[in-house]
């Protein structure tokens, strides 16, 4: 999950006091559903013979190149690419020259078996000790049959550095058009760095979960994810637990393939983690691992971590909160990791929630639910009232929820919204489409939802915080 968290009178308690100022007394603005009824694009599988599948040209050609941020201030990044004939070189080289490679740095190599799957060469490299805001450039391959690819540097840790970051969720190239047409508005939209918000391959929808639905994923997200970093949290479908097929070991292929800063956060595993980005600190929750009460990775880790304390933080996860997803789709699903987590959301003046899942857009207002228990009777979700907020009269203390599942699958659209709309949700509409979320300053920031309406663009929201 994705969290943005105040500390410094920045940005993000504005940016959601604007919101509040609509809502401030209570559920005074009436949500709305969108009435647009979508055209459906074709459902059926992308032929793999498609040149967006293509694999490189060359002997054992490095292929499913991707990045992600390597540390935890955002001057390292990790470096990931696959071979299939050998291994070949572990190597990265990289200078912020174009064609002068005057640093080295060295890969692990893994691979990993599924069933009668066997996985390429993986490499995971890390690359440190990078300058902000800066162009590098790398080279990865051997003899004749390298490949070269660059990217950015975020700028340093400061409250009024400006970035934007893409958010995209439950995306599958492999069968629709509808995700060829999210990662091309993506690539069009400025987006610096992608918070990927779960479901990558969707290999477990095929026969004894076909591995090769793996690489042709990593083939195809190539174009953007070899140049910028996409932030990883994973999803119900990277779980692959088929211990009938003798594979009884969770999110194998993700956690081969993905590799995150996991250490560097303090972490004990991959599926949580933080990040600082620019003027953003990233949480990554994991809602399909062990988070109750005493699990060391889950709770443990977030009730122990002293970054929830004054950093403007995003939360980012799979699953929506149960209470702010009025789709039927997944209905009430993340309701015990609500219970769990809601109350650090407020308490630390979480600004935005991210998730995925259910396949349609939805977005809440300012909303918390952390006075629910079994005993007194008050399970419904009240607004934010900054006149009685217990941190501090005129700061936003409750996240707005958004639900952002609707990158483009081979199941189809959630269109099946609970009626009549509950007070608390904003906006819904059963479309595919990105969104984007621009911080400008310690003051200001623009998020935009952006629909795929068959191809085409169009920009259904944008809220100024």
């Amino acid at each position: 999950m994705l969290k943005l968290t105040n500390g410094h009178g920045s940005m993000f308690p504005l940016l959601l006091s604007c919101l509040c100022f609509l809502n401030s007394f209570g559920f005074v603005v009436c949500g709305f559903t969108s009435s647009f009824i979508r055209t459906q694009w074709p459902a059926k599988d992308i032929p793999l013979d498609n040149e967006v599948f293509a694999v490189p040209k060359g002997y054992n050609a490095p292929q499913q190149v991707h990045i992600t941020q390597g540390d935890y201030d955002g001057k390292a990044v990790i470096i990931s690419w696959i071979t299939f004939e050998e291994p070949g070189s572990n190597k990265v080289l990289y200078s912020s020259v174009e064609h002068q490679y005057g640093h080295t740095a060295e890969a692990k190599v893994l691979n990993y078996t599924y069933f009668n799957y066997k996985s390429g060469y993986i490499h995971h490299c890390l690359v440190d000790g990078l300058e902000y805001n800066a162009k590098y450039y790398y080279k990865i391959g051997l003899g004749d049959i390298t490949r070269e690819f660059w990217f950015q540097t975020p700028p340093k840790v400061d409250p009024d550095s400006s970035y934007k970051f893409g958010i995209i969720g439950n995306y599958y190239p492999s069968s629709t058009f509808n995700s060829l047409s999210t990662l091309d508005h993506h690539m069009k939209s400025g987006g610096q760095a992608v918070l990927y918000v779960g479901d990558l391959s969707y290999a477990d929808r095929y026969q004894n979960n076909d591995g090769t639905r793996w690489d042709s994923w990593g083939r195809f997200v190539e174009r953007s994810v070899a140049f910028q970093a996409w932030i990883w949290s994973a999803g119900n479908h990277e779980i692959e637990y088929r211990p009938d097929l003798g594979e009884p070991t969770p999110f194998k292929a993700y956690l081969h393939r993905y590799a995150t800063p996991y250490m560097a956060s303090k972490s004990s595993s991959p599926m949580w983690y933080a990040i600082r980005r620019a003027s953003a600190h990233i949480i990554v929750l994991s809602s399909y691992s062990p988070f109750v009460k005493y699990t060391p990775s889950g709770y443990g880790y977030v009730a122990n971590s002293s970054e929830w304390i004054g950093r403007d933080t995003l939360a980012d996860c799979h699953h929506a909160f149960s209470d702010y997803n009025s789709n039927e789709a997944h209905y009430m699903e993340g309701e015990s990791m609500r219970a769990v987590f809601e109350k650090w959301f407020v308490r630390q003046r979480v600004d935005l929630v991210f998730a995925g899942h259910v396949h349609a857009y939805e977005r809440s207002y300012l909303v918390s639910n952390v006075n629910y228990n079994i005993t007194n009777g008050d399970s419904f979700p009240v607004p934010n009232n900054l006149e009685n907020s217990f941190i501090s009269p005129h700061i936003s203390e409750y996240p707005v929820y958004i639900t952002v599942g609707d990158g483009g699958n081979q199941e189809g659209l959630a269109g099946r919204f609970l009626s009549p709309q509950p007070e608390y949700s904003a906006f819904r509409e059963a479309s595919y489409g990105h969104s984007t979320l621009e911080l400008k300053n310690r003051t200001h920031a623009f998020y935009q939802w952006n629909r795929n309406d068959d191809g085409v663009l169009v920009q259904q929201t944008l809220l100024c915080f």
